[in-house]
């Protein structure tokens, strides 16, 4: 199949209509403020933490910082840790898959220190605490 420049044209008039979105021009890792800074194309920089982003949990500086832009803009890529993050997602403020970003909120709900839980595990505690399990 042969390309033609009327197949180019639409390419690349399609790929215009995706540039609407809010995307990246460039990316890097600042060392001094531990964050993975990200250049869009309004001049808009965001700074996010590392540990915030699904993939990038636990990585060496060494590792986030050779960030990949991909030619949308829409995706940034660390191939040193295979991950990857959508760039239209993060300005929602989802930093990772739903089951991860849920598993985030529970452990914080854990570490959650409110005097509701605080009464919660009295009242519990006064009625026997949790029932034990049965072993078969």
């Amino acid at each position: 199949m042969a390309i033609t420049d009327d197949a180019i044209k639409q390419a690349e008039d399609r790929m215009a209509g995706k540039r609407d979105h809010a995307h990246a021009i460039s990316a890097r890792y600042d060392c001094r403020s531990e964050r993975v800074i990200i250049r869009l194309h309004s001049g808009l920089e965001l700074a996010v933490p590392p540990h915030l982003v699904e993939g990038l949990v636990g990585a060496t500086a060494e590792s986030l910082s050779e960030i990949e832009v991909s030619p949308s803009g829409l995706g940034l890529h660390w191939p040193r840790l295979d991950a990857d993050l959508y760039v239209p997602a993060l300005l929602e403020g989802q930093f990772g898959s739903r089951q991860w970003m849920a598993h985030q909120l529970g452990a914080a709900g854990g570490r959650s220190r409110s005097q509701a839980k605080r009464n919660a595990a009295r009242a519990n505690g006064a009625k026997g605490g949790r029932p034990r399990k049965n072993q078969a």
